[in-house]
Parts: C-alpha cells; structure tokens; sequence
C-alpha cells in the first residue's frame, strides 16, 4: 500500500478493528471521492488529463514511468484538479475536456485557478 504509515498485518483482528475505525470516521464519502486531474511536463511541453481515486498514487505512478505516454515527460506536475463524489463523473468531465480537443481550453482551465 502506498504512503508512510504503519498497517497491521491484512487479516489480523488489529487490521479489522483499524478499518471499522476508518469507516466510521469517514464514511462512503470519503471512499468513493475522485479527482479528474491536468498534469503538466516541462520537458514535452503538454498536458496530460486524466481522472482517478488517488491522485497522490497516480502522479507517483505518471513519475516512475508506470505509464507508456507519460513515462516520457517525467517529471509531471498537478496543474489543475477537480473533485467528484464517484469514479464515473470524474471520467465524465475527462472525456469532457478530451472532446474538445484544445489546449487553449485547457490553458484557460489551469489559468482560473491562478
């Protein structure tokens, strides 16, 4: 699992009570949210967008090189991000801005976040 903190081991009675404690603090919301995401690379000079549960896991990923596109402009850097309470609407608004086929529209999105 990625980050820095300490689990407890999968299927131990520590590990259960820790999920049953993550559950009630934070509820489906928490774990159903999304992110539809822009990344920037310097190096290539485009804009990569994409949409995904964990945004701090899928930059990592987009930095090693896990994707065969975005393994060529590393670094990428978050320039724009919207949340969405499910997956589905996240990939909505995606294919949204793919569809448009602009960069200046894309510009413009980075841009009124500045």
């Amino acid at each position: 699992m990625y980050g820095s903190w300490v689990r407890a081991p999968e299927g131990s009675q520590e590990s259960r009570l820790e999920m049953v404690c993550f559950s009630y603090f934070y509820g489906n919301l928490f774990l159903t949210m999304a992110t539809l995401y822009i990344l920037f690379s310097e190096k290539l000079n485009k804009y990569y967008v994409g949409a995904c549960k964990e945004l701090e896991r899928r930059l990592y990923e987009h930095n090693i090189g896990h994707s065969r596109f975005t393994s060529t402009g590393i670094p990428w850097r978050v320039v724009y991000k919207e949340a969405f309470e499910d997956l589905p609407s996240a990939k909505r608004r995606e294919s949204q801005i793919k569809k448009m086929k602009s960069r200046k529209y894309i510009e413009a999105l980075v841009d009124s976040t500045q």
